[in-house]
């Protein structure tokens, strides 16, 4: 009954086409219920690409069975066909009596909770609490992966988030040649997998397939032009071996080192690098390169014991892939740059609660959640059924009560009296040298000087930490006129203190007198000596 299949797909699409209208008249109150509402209808436009395709090759009908039963139904009797038909379906559920029909009016409305039921959505166990229904990112793992690496600069997990997008030095102290062991390989593709999904999971109805692909090409082109940030081809020692190899030992750029294009490797005495030449593993690395150029054959004509794509190509593909890692890593960090600040500012609000504070809020997040989740099945029951909309209008412009104006937490809601009192975030702390930016509370204006936007401010002017003491006497300085006055003062008084010292010298006269080398010199010039 190939008819009735393509009457069935009509009206299957026309239903989801329904319920995506239904679904994007919402108004969603939180980023549960947006997150909810967008994954229903990703899944919905997913089914209408699947149903349209099965549409679409009834229309082309390449077997002929749809043009045998139109015509088997316009020329002979048709109450003969309908009744053959019946007698199909009839024979169909005798064989299956408890087979359930589809019902595709109720197939895609919004489910209502029973009386004492809790209903799981597709967001439920997709993100852990860390990510908060995707409002901040977890790297918690991945920071303890990074720490794991050989030889990285030690970050605790505030400033891993400022730098966890960064692969060259000084931010991350590894050389290039560090980079291409399993370790670090693992590390980048296990961060480029948790961004990717990450962005996948919060973003349903971005089309992130053409933005992935759009980050790929700008990859390749990168690459075939040698500008990958840390994969140049001016550090690039290993892009044409078969050119090195005809010219011998290469130095590099910077005249620092010798250049083994067999062995991958650099030398930078040459005394060493000549007995490197007669070692056994670089005359075996030279003779499978050979026999890679003469077609994979060594010189009597026998296979080479060596796989001469182990240290050739394969090093070459393992940077290639590392580096479209890291590539991709920048760009989806750029992407989600407005979670990235959100979970630092999270990080720091967390670091200064305690245990029963973080529980208690865990649980008032679940709880929101929940009733989040019932208000909206409540919503949409009521539109859907003919429920009390006026009560449902009335939940939806609810508004928060906020008399004093405190400042809002993560949830939407003021945060308690006595934690802004605690805090003093009613005090503002302006300061100039960070642009006139305005502090909300002691602890968070205590904290900045330390911070990169104070600490480059000073640098503007002209500030650094060379001198004694470094930045730390600038502390609780806050106005331009005075850090340049305290600047100039701490220079004068390195001056004296300098010229002082050169002054300590000692002379003796003919009789033993010591004195200073000024007292001396005068004594001198008068011929009192």
């Amino acid at each position: 009954m190939i008819l009735e299949e393509q009457r069935f797909l009509h009206e299957d699409l026309e239903r989801l086409e329904q319920a995506i209208t239904e679904r994007v008249a919402e108004d969603p109150k939180n980023i549960k219920e947006r997150l909810i509402r967008d994954h229903q209808i990703n899944g919905f436009l997913t089914r209408i690409q699947e149903q349209s395709k099965r549409l679409l090759d009834i229309y082309k009908d390449t077997e002929g069975l749809r043009a045998k039963e139109v015509q088997s139904l316009s020329t002979g009797d048709p109450f003969e066909e309908f009744y053959k038909q019946l007698d199909e379906v009839k024979d169909f559920h005798r064989r299956y009596p408890n087979e359930p029909v589809e019902n595709l009016e109720r197939a895609y409305k919004r489910r209502r909770p029973e009386e004492g039921e809790t209903l799981v959505t597709e967001v439920d166990n997709m993100f852990t609490g860390e990510e908060s229904n995707g409002r901040f990112l977890d790297l918690t793992t991945l920071h303890e992966d990074y720490l794991n690496l050989p030889g990285v600069k030690r970050l605790t997990y505030l400033q891993y988030l400022d730098n966890f997008d960064a692969f060259e030095p000084p931010r991350l102290p590894l050389k290039r040649q560090n980079k291409l062991n399993d370790t670090y390989l693992k590390y980048v593709t296990d961060l480029d997998g948790y961004l990717e999904s990450f962005v996948r999971r919060t973003r349903p109805l971005d089309d992130l397939d053409k933005t992935f692909l759009r980050i790929d090409r700008d990859f390749e082109t990168s690459w075939e032009a040698g500008t990958v940030p840390g994969w140049t081809k001016e550090k690039d020692h290993s892009t044409d071996h078969s050119t090195t190899a005809a010219s011998g030992p290469r130095t590099e750029g910077t005249g620092s080192g010798i250049w083994c294009p067999e062995c991958e490797k650099e030398f930078n005495n040459h005394n060493v690098y000549k007995a490197h030449l007669t070692g056994k593993k670089h005359l075996r690395n030279a003779e499978a390169k050979k026999s890679l150029a003469n077609g994979g054959t060594t010189a009597d004509g026998s296979k080479p014991t060596s796989t001469p794509l182990s240290s050739f190509a394969s090093a070459r593909l393992r940077e290639r892939v590392i580096a479209s890692h890291e590539f991709r890593i920048r760009a989806l960090a750029d992407l989600l740059s407005n979670e990235r600040s959100n979970t630092r500012v999270n990080v720091e609000r967390k670091q200064g609660m305690t245990e029963r504070e973080r529980q208690a809020e865990l649980e008032a997040l679940f709880a929101e959640d929940n009733a989040a989740v019932a208000a909206s099945e409540r919503r949409a029951g009521g539109h859907g059924h003919g429920g009390d909309e006026s009560g449902s209008e009335s939940d939806g412009d609810e508004k928060i009560y906020n008399p004093l104006k405190l400042p809002l937490a993560w949830d939407g809601k003021p945060i308690p009296y006595w934690l802004y009192k605690l805090h003093g975030l009613g005090v503002e702390f302006p300061c100039e040298i960070c642009g006139n930016f305005v502090y909300m509370g002691r602890r968070a204006f205590d904290k900045h000087f330390s911070e990169a936007r104070h600490i480059y401010g000073l640098k503007c002017l002209g500030i650094t930490g060379s001198a004694a003491g470094g930045l730390s006497l600038f502390r609780e300085i806050t106005a331009i006129q005075d850090a340049l006055a305290l600047w100039e003062k701490i220079k004068r008084e390195k001056r004296q203190k300098e010229s002082q010292e050169d002054s300590i010298v000692q002379m003796e006269d003919g009789e033993g007198n010591v004195m200073p080398e000024r007292i001396y010199l005068d004594l001198q010039k008068q011929g009192i000596l």
